[in-house]
């Protein structure tokens, strides 16, 4: 395994992180197995992954890695997420001040933590101006709640807005994938100019990328895949099949899997600090992470990309 220093900040992560999202089951990702994520989470760790990202969204989540982890906690990084609260079924953007206080206090019994390593504003909230966003996290650093603070899902321009009134931003957080790479590389200039680190997630697209899908699946409606990933229906999926075959041809050139390619290719991106992804079971866990420490050849990289 891979590890790289996260912007400024003094975390060091691996170049694979376990993305806690299909740990929260039911809605999004259907029944969990609290034994077999127990044990994802412990090959995870065992294979040199030292951080793992999740978000009070996320179901129970945070709760089963707050059980599981244990003396481990202070072994890793340890992220999680404000700004996003249920409202029925359906998630709303909430990050006026109390709410990011509530959440963080809620996050830290969840996790059985009392301090998180990189507190991130999920969404953007049109209604709260980011000065109050950011004055908020400052104030739970000074209490010692959150070390680092980091937003996810920023255009280029939003990035800039938060910087300028919070300088010491750890990182951008962003959709990183072969099949959707816009949302990376729209910030990568402004984490190089300003030594912000950059994570992705969705390197895998749900899965798609590791050739698991043949046909388009029969998902739930409410399944993650059906309405977060577009990739999984009519001609977004014949598309993307184009993508996962030159993915299949170079996981055989190499002698590696599909879902380690994908994963190695995001990894090579530049001002990529870290890549998530998430796991299910130990067998899972294990192969995603020993995409941290793939070096992909350049032709390869392009070849994936489709322009050769």
């Amino acid at each position: 395994m891979r590890y790289r220093r996260l912007g400024n900040t003094d975390l060091t992560l691996s170049a694979v992180g376990l993305g806690g999202w299909p740990f929260g089951g039911g809605y999004d990702w259907g029944p969990l197995d609290p034994s077999a994520a127990e044990q994802a989470v412990a090959a995870a760790l065992d294979s040199g992954i030292n951080w793992i990202d999740t978000a009070p969204i996320y179901g129970e989540s945070e709760a089963l890695l707050g059980r599981v982890l244990g003396p481990k906690r202070k072994q890793l990084v340890l992220a999680t997420k404000c700004g996003l609260v249920k409202d029925g079924a359906w998630p709303v953007h909430d990050l006026r001040p109390k709410t990011i206080v509530r959440q963080a206090e809620n996050s830290l019994r969840a996790l059985r933590t009392d301090y998180i390593d990189l507190y991130q504003v999920h969404y953007r909230d049109p209604q709260v101006p980011w000065a109050d966003v950011f004055g908020t996290l400052t104030r739970l650093r000074e209490q010692g709640k959150i070390r680092w603070a980091g937003a996810c899902n920023l255009c280029a321009a939003d990035a800039a807005a938060v910087y300028a009134v919070f300088p010491q931003l750890a990182c951008v957080q962003n959709e990183y994938s072969l099949l959707h790479p816009a949302q990376g590389e729209e910030v990568f200039g402004f984490c190089a100019a300003h030594g912000v680190g950059f994570i992705g997630y969705g390197s895998l697209c749900g899965g798609i990328l590791s050739g698991k899908y043949k046909k388009e699946p029969n998902l739930r409606r409410a399944d993650a895949r059906n309405y977060f990933y577009r990739c999984y229906r009519g001609a977004d999926f014949t598309r993307a099949q184009q993508t996962v075959a030159r993915v299949r041809e170079t996981a055989a050139r190499l002698g590696c899997t599909a879902a380690q390619t994908a994963l190695a290719w995001a990894c090579a991106g530049p001002q990529v600090s870290s890549v998530l992804c998430g796991a299910r079971t130990a067998q899972q866990a294990r192969e995603n992470a020993a995409a941290g420490d793939m070096v992909l050849p350049e032709r390869e990289r392009v070849f994936l990309q489709g322009r050769l």
